[in-house]
Order: structure tokens, then C-alpha cells, then sequence
């Protein structure tokens, strides 16, 4: 298991190393050229968005004792994530701006504060969004192990319950044992 996500890992890093590169070109170009990498770069982030659902997955299959180390590797990729996630809604806004100001002129400047603020907010809505699902997360991992915890539970409660019922036939079969040697002993 731990090799399908050395793999995934393996795969991240290209795909982000050409996306950081493709992000830093997208300002410097122009036309049907900026147009094709800003979509390219989107499939990409959609790529490494399926990977880390798979490393995610992949971590969940990991037993529990080296989960930890897995799940704080993973977190660090989710930061990377949003972090280009980010950069390339920058680099999407300098396009746009640029775009806007060629067709608008200084009444798009104007404007440029209000998008800094919907982006503030847009960003801060994703944040909690992504929150919530660490927390549904969690609370699914929580509910499992204490599923796993109840079903030994019930198991261990069968154990002692036909341990018991053994110890009762065994007095019983002490009880009638000692008549008999009682009564033998009479006669």
C-alpha cells in the first residue's frame, strides 16, 4: 500500500513542479496561447485534486501505526495544493485584469478593490469548506473505530458469558461428584 503512495507522491510532485512552471508563464503571455495553458493548468489541478483523493484513500488502508506519518505527508500536499490553487486564481486575475483593462480602460481599476475583496471572501468560503470536511472526516473515522470497539465489546461480553455457563457445570459436576464419594464413603 505504502507503494501505490510513494507512486501517487512520485506523481504530485511532477505535475505541480509543471504547474508552478506553467502558472509563472501565464502573465507573460497573450491571446489563444494564455488562453490554452490557463486551461491546461486547470486539468491539471483537477489531476493532482484525483491524486490526493487516491493518497487519501490510500492512507486510510495504511495500518494504524504508521497512519500518522502518512496523514501529516498528505496534509503538507493539501497545502501545496491550495497554495497553487491560489497562485493560479492570481495568475487568472492578472490575465483578467489585463484582459478587462484593454477593453475598459481606467473604469476597470475602479473595480479592483472589489475583486480583492471577493477574492479575500471567496478564499476565507473555501477555508471553512474545506474545515467542515476535515471535521466530516473525522467524525467518520470516529464512528468506525467505534464500531470496531463495540463489536470486540460484544465479543468479549460471549467470551466471559459461556465461561461462566462452564464454571456453573463445573459446580455442578463437583456437587454431584462429592454425593457420590459421600455416599460411597457411607457405605
Amino acid at each position: 500500500m505504502s507503494s501505490d503512495f510513494e507512486t501517487y507522491e512520485q506523481d504530485f510532485g511532477t505535475i505541480t513542479a509543471d504547474i508552478t512552471n506553467k502558472i509563472g508563464r501565464i502573465p507573460k503571455l497573450s491571446g489563444e496561447e494564455k488562453t490554452q495553458l490557463v486551461l491546461n493548468v486547470d486539468k491539471q489541478l483537477e489531476e493532482v485534486r484525483e491524486l490526493l483523493e487516491q493518497m487519501d484513500l490510500e492512507v486510510r488502508e495504511i495500518p494504524v501505526q504508521s497512519r500518522a506519518m502518512y496523514n501529516s505527508r498528505l496534509k503538507s500536499y493539501k497545502q501545496e495544493m491550495e497554495k497553487l490553487e491560489k497562485d493560479f486564481k492570481r495568475s487568472r486575475i492578472a490575465y483578467s485584469d489585463e484582459v478587462r483593462n484593454e477593453l475598459l480602460g481606467d473604469d476597470a481599476i475602479s473595480s479592483e478593490s472589489q475583486r480583492a475583496h471577493l477574492l479575500d471572501n471567496t478564499e476565507k468560503l473555501e477555508r471553512s469548506s474545506r474545515r467542515l470536511e476535515a471535521g466530516y472526516q473525522i467524525a467518520v473515522e470516529t464512528e468506525q473505530v467505534g464500531q470496531e470497539i463495540l463489536s470486540n465489546l460484544h465479543t468479549d461480553r460471549e467470551k466471559i458469558q459461556r465461561a461462566r455457563e462452564r464454571l456453573r457445570e463445573t459446580d455442578a459436576n463437583l456437587g454431584k461428584s462429592s454425593r457420590i464419594l459421600t455416599g460411597m464413603l457411607r457405605r
